[in-house]
């Protein structure tokens, strides 16, 4: 019998609410989740733990998602990897996809089958 294999989810959000409420609409559809709650371990939780999908909050802080998103769409180990930037900056979204290059855009407050759908696309 083969092993089914989990798709792997990382949710970085300053807010530990939006964490918790990804974490469980995400860990009902059957996905591995894992939270940081600022930008400063993405880069090795993402070389140890390879998300398929990266589920990233712009306003981190001391730090900027994009900033972060950029860095990962530079390094030829991850740019691969898709990142959908999650923001309450509605009419910001092309922007922000444009100038990190990340794969998608998720407005706050969201849709619960708007998230699962973004991350079952990009999860596929």
């Amino acid at each position: 019998m083969i092993a089914s294999y989990q798709k792997r989810v990382l949710v970085v959000d300053d807010d530990k609410d939006i964490r918790e409420l990804i974490h469980l609409i995400l860990e009902m559809e059957g996905y591995a989740v894992t939270e940081l709650d600022n930008g400063h371990g993405v880069l090795e939780a993402i070389q140890t733990l390879r998300p398929d999908v990266v589920l990233l909050d712009v306003m981190l802080g001391d730090m900027d998602g994009r900033d972060i998103c950029k860095h990962l769409k530079n390094d030829p180990g991850m740019q691969d990897i898709p990142i959908i930037i999650v923001s309450a900056s509605h009419g910001l979204h092309t922007m922000h996809e444009k100038q990190c290059g990340a794969n998608d855009y998720l407005a706050k407050p969201f849709d619960v089958n708007e998230l699962v759908n973004h991350v079952r696309h990009f999860a596929a």
